[in-house]
């Protein structure tokens, strides 16, 4: 299954909203910069689908606000 999110770092409030089917804005308290952001996004959407932090990839987006990730339920 693939999610949408756009990426809102360096908040000054956790937050995930969802927009549409499979489509969120997130945002986090940490800098978009070491991959924190990306990281803490990944920990926020498995949290959100009840999934281990592992069965998330960012498949396109690493350096980008617009992300596309990968997530695997099967395990």
């Amino acid at each position: 299954m693939f999610v949408k999110v756009k990426v809102f770092a360096g908040a000054k409030k956790e937050a995930v909203k969802e927009i549409g089917e499979n489509r969120y804005e997130i945002h986090v308290k940490e800098k978009a910069e070491r991959n924190l952001a990306n990281t803490r996004v990944i920990s926020l959407v498995a949290d959100l689908y009840k999934i281990s932090p592992k069965s998330v990839k960012i498949f396109s987006g690493h350096h980008s606000p617009s992300k596309l990730l990968s997530i695997r339920t099967d395990e």
